[in-house]
């Protein structure tokens, strides 16, 4: 058996990569760019496929992708900075930070509770029909208009698409003393710190040409309108898209540095972004034993039981059940902790076996099949641990 500096076995690694193989062969999906690594040492970088169905556009390691929900990560990460440069606090309520969200029963919904997805709000994908989705002011102005809770908030869990996180994104940049916008925060806070070059907010121009513009193949969840009018997904078009819930682009090299900043303890290469304290808090299991509503019902359609939804400060976990689990798979030790975006992207980290793993891809999968792919994957991954 082959083994590397990583400590990961390179068999495992080239099954992991031929699987991959087999499976765009297959049309499941049309390609990915997958990065693992132990102890920070990279194991495995490969581009594989393409980033189309018409097979014309092979992938590369740089490619850019639309990252969906696990911009949501890059939201989290500033609520969690906010929280420890004493700008709010979990237990602040959102109406102390913007107070048109008052009204309907919202006032007793909290940092805590958005991040944990248990305000009570409805699960929507959109606060008004027919609404462009790229200019957050505007997000706002809906939400505090027509967005009011099913139930009061700690009742349920219940995974929250848009809401949360366009609060939380507003939240963020009204606490800011530099009068910054969310783009303006992320970019000086995170990705600059961290040498993202090749991550924004919207589709930056320099990296127009690498976008791999998303396919739903055929099932998109809704539309996802932008004030271009650049077609029924526009949005993840849009240059100047502000979207602290679904709008941020990456490519696997720089999900891979803000992963490692994570398994670092909040800190990467010098730069520190999180403390280890806040880490510790926010990778630990905040909903006990409470399924997610939204995957209990994806779980009973798919013929599961339904299983808990181990959620941190916005982080999904691995958890000790063994059930279906896109972190790490049904190897990794309870403490994985990541996250990830609508059946294509996703990254995690296992910190008791120190393995890291980022993966984009093309092809959106439904939700179900989806986890059976990734978790599929990531076991091959936790069984090439030397």
């Amino acid at each position: 058996m082959s083994q590397s500096a990583s400590g990961l076995n390179q068999d495992r690694l080239s099954l992991l990569k031929n699987v991959i193989e087999e499976d765009i062969a297959a049309n499941k999906y049309h390609g990915a760019v997958i990065a693992v690594a132990r102890h920070g040492e990279m194991g495995m970088l490969e581009a594989i496929g393409w980033g189309d169905q018409e097979h014309k556009v092979p992938l590369q390691s740089d490619s850019v992708f639309s990252l969906f929900s696990l911009t949501k990560a890059f939201t989290n990460t500033l609520v969690l900075r906010a929280i420890e440069l004493g700008q709010f606090a979990l237990t602040t309520r959102v109406v102390e930070i913007i107070p048109e969200f008052e009204g309907h029963g919202r006032e007793k919904i909290n940092f805590f509770h958005l991040l944990t997805h248990s305000s009570g709000l409805p699960p929507v994908w959109i606060p008004r029909e027919g609404m462009y989705i790229d200019k957050l002011d505007d997000i706002i102005e809906a939400i505090c208009e027509n967005i009011e809770p099913l139930q009061p908030p700690g009742e349920l869990v219940h995974y929250s698409p848009l809401v949360h996180h366009a609060l939380m994104g507003e939240a963020v940049r009204r606490c800011d003393p530099k009068g910054r916008s969310y783009r303006e925060l992320l970019q000086d806070e995170v990705l600059t710190p961290l040498n993202m070059k090749d991550t924004a907010i919207g589709v930056r121009k320099d990296l127009k040409d690498r976008h791999i513009f998303p396919d739903f193949r055929g099932k998109p969840p809704q539309e996802h309108l932008g004030s271009s009018d650049l077609g029924p997904q526009g949005a993840f078009a849009e240059e100047h898209a502000e979207m602290p819930w679904v709008g941020g682009i990456s490519t696997v090299p720089d999900l891979f540095r803000f992963a490692e900043m994570f398994r670092q303890g909040g800190t990467l290469d010098g730069q520190r972004i999180l403390s280890p304290a806040m880490m510790e808090l926010a990778t630990s299991n905040w909903t006990d034993e409470k399924p997610n509503e939204l995957y209990k019902k994806i779980a009973i359609a798919h013929g599961w039981e339904p299983y808990p939804a181990y959620i941190g400060l916005g982080f999904g976990l691995r958890g000790d059940a063994v059930c279906p689990s896109i972190y790490g798979g049904t190897l990794a030790s309870p403490g994985t902790f990541g996250n990830y975006g609508a059946g294509s992207t996703l990254f995690w980290v296992d910190p008791e076996w120190d393995i890291t793993f980022a993966c984009l891809t093309a092809g959106v999968m439904g939700p179900a099949t989806n986890i059976e792919r990734f978790q599929r994957l990531n076991d091959i991954v936790m069984s090439a641990a030397l």
